[in-house]
Formats: C-alpha cells, structure tokens, sequence
C-alpha cells in the first residue's frame, strides 16, 4: 500500500486495539470474581478477534499484516504499548510549532522535558494538547 494507505491500516488496527483496551480496563474494573473476568476476557479477545477480521477485510481485503498479531495470545503486556505513543502526538506537534518548526530548539525543548517529573511532563504535554489549534 502507499504510505497514506499504510498510515491508516495502521491508525484503525490502533483503534481497535485500543477498544479492546478499553473494554478490558472496564471489565477488570468491574469487580466481577476471577472466573468471571476470565471468561470475560477471552469472550472480549474473541470479539476483537472477529472486529478485526471485519475491519481488514471490508477496508483491507488481502492484507493480513496483523494477522499474527492478533493470532498470538493476547495480555495487557501486549496492549500496553498501544496508545503510548500515539498519545502524545499531537502534544509534540504543537511543541514543533511553538520552536518555529526549528529542529535544534524542538529537541531543547523534549530535552527539557525528560528531565521533568512523569507528573510533571505528562501535566505539560496535557497543555501542549489543549493548546492545539483546532480548525
């Protein structure tokens, strides 16, 4: 696929990965006994599992890229890294504008950042996103 194609396969295999996410952080939050969660979560992956086929072969047809991924046991180890990045991005962007779109004073800036506290940084990049232009 070209690379916008690429781009958004890989944005909705995100989103759905993180519907799943999702629906498992409200399950486990549920209070419901072992067993119960349990069941709960493969009764979830086996949705996920079915989202997905759908998904890729109404947009996708022939593009079974992750397949494995989702063919492969699914645990919150697994899951973590969705969104992660994804997260910050427009946070980061909006820390390029605001250095002028100048490369050596955007890595100053993500230099300062890391030496923040979590507390402190993710408080930042929450107002580098409420900062974005919207229109």
């Amino acid at each position: 696929p070209t690379d916008g194609k690429a781009q958004a396969m890989d944005e909705g295999f995100t989103r759905l990965v993180l519907d799943l996410r999702d629906r498992l952080k409200k399950l486990y939050a549920s209070g419901e006994d072992v067993e119960a969660m349990e069941a709960g979560k493969q009764r979830e992956i086996a949705a996920f599992r079915q989202r997905y086929a759908a998904w890729r072969d109404a947009h996708w047809p022939g593009d079974h890229r992750y397949d494995a991924w989702v063919a492969k046991p699914i645990n919150n180890a697994r899951l973590l890294p969705f969104g992660l990045y994804d997260q910050w991005t427009p946070a980061f962007a909006e820390l390029f504008r605001q250095s002028d779109r100048k490369w050596p004073a955007f890595y100053g800036r993500v230099r300062a950042l890391a030496h923040e506290s979590k507390a402190q940084r993710d408080e930042t990049l929450q107002a580098m996103v409420a900062a974005v232009p919207t229109g």
